[in-house]
């Protein structure tokens, strides 16, 4: 339930704080065992409905995977302006973004945040780069600056989308499909990975009203999220009040995206949420968004046999992400 406790009136991020019913936390080892899928998967499906937000527990990555990662991310960010621009962020979204980057739609102001993207490691002459499919490219690793950032990326990456694909697996079941209905998409995923760096909230942000993370939701099919012990995520709740989502010892943060709610016709929520760090300290985080491959076709009448399309036409994955990308990153403005 909500507590009272709230921040200040003259604080524009007001939030409040609340314990972790408002935002469920699933076993999800229960998944693991035969006589308890089906159970676990109808109660994920029904979080998935009302709030669209939950905190995964007992996921089987190991500590030390996210530990790199997060030492990954400390080291690169680290790094000059200078040395980070040599990976500048791409058409494809690959590399580094540079604060004041990002402005979301709707937003007053851009971003206070750095990000590195990276994806499906994939080389020049990969079949689906030659065919040019969206957001399907080589990384941008900054190898002369931080050599090791690919190696402590990347298992990383992997165990988090193996990590989707089980919670796609009961998404499936409990909205009535096969346990593999989204396999075929996920043979070879665009899994849009991101490291986050939030400086410190200045007088200035405030003034501004600048969040770290303006609100928004997620554009793709399924998000899961690595926080730090910094706090600031909040998600707007089903009563139109946003509430804190605080970091929860080995835990991670999921949520629903637009593309699943899309597919599923609305029956799951793609709920808003944004970020602000009043902490003195750096905020580090790490989503990654684990989407179907590019040309998976996003049909709600997969889930809804009657579904009109008024609301939800059909749409290939990447091309819908590529487009809410060019409406909220300004580099795309600048090399068109």
């Amino acid at each position: 339930m909500i507590k009272p406790e709230m921040d200040g009136p003259s604080d524009f991020a007001v939030a409040a704080r609340t314990d972790f019913t408002e935002i469920p936390v699933i076993d999800i080892s229960a998944l693991a065992d035969p006589d308890r899928f089906d159970e676990t998967a109808h109660h994920l499906v029904s979080v998935a409905r009302d709030i669209g937000f939950f905190y995964l527990t007992h996921h089987g990555i190991p500590a030390a995977l996210c530990e790199d990662a997060f030492a990954a991310s400390r080291e690169f960010f680290g790094l000059s302006d200078d040395q980070k621009a040599d990976v500048s962020v791409d058409h494809q979204q690959r590399g580094w973004m540079a604060q004041g980057m990002a402005t979301l739609e709707g937003a007053k102001t851009s971003d206070a945040k750095e990000v590195f993207f990276w994806g499906r490691d994939v080389a020049p002459d990969d079949p689906d780069v030659l065919q040019g499919r969206a957001l399907v490219a080589p990384n941008q690793w900054p190898d002369r600056h931080a050599p090791r950032l690919k190696q402590q990326l990347l298992p990383y990456y992997d165990a988090v989308l193996d990590l989707s694909r089980l919670v796609l697996r009961a998404l499936a079941r409990g909205l009535g499909k096969q346990p593999d209905f989204f396999a075929p998409a996920y043979v070879n995923p665009l899994g849009r990975g991101q490291l986050v760096y939030y400086p410190p909230q200045t007088d200035t942000d405030r003034d501004a009203e600048r969040f770290g993370a303006a609100a928004h939701s997620d554009f793709g099919v399924l998000t899961i999220l690595m926080q730090d012990n910094a706090g600031g995520l909040q998600v707007l709740n089903k009563a139109g009040i946003w509430i804190e989502a605080p970091p929860l010892k080995d835990s991670f943060v999921c949520n629903i995206g637009d593309l699943l709610e899309r597919w599923t016709n609305g029956q799951l929520v793609s709920t808003k949420h944004r970020v602000v760090n009043r902490t003195s300290n750096a905020r580090f985080s790490i989503p990654i968004f684990c989407d179907p491959a590019s040309e998976a076709v996003i049909d709600p009448r997969d889930f809804d046999e009657l579904a009109s399309y008024e609301a939800f036409a059909p749409c290939e994955a990447g091309q819908y992400i590529q487009s809410k990308n060019t409406r909220n990153f300004s580099h795309y403005k600048k090399q068109d």
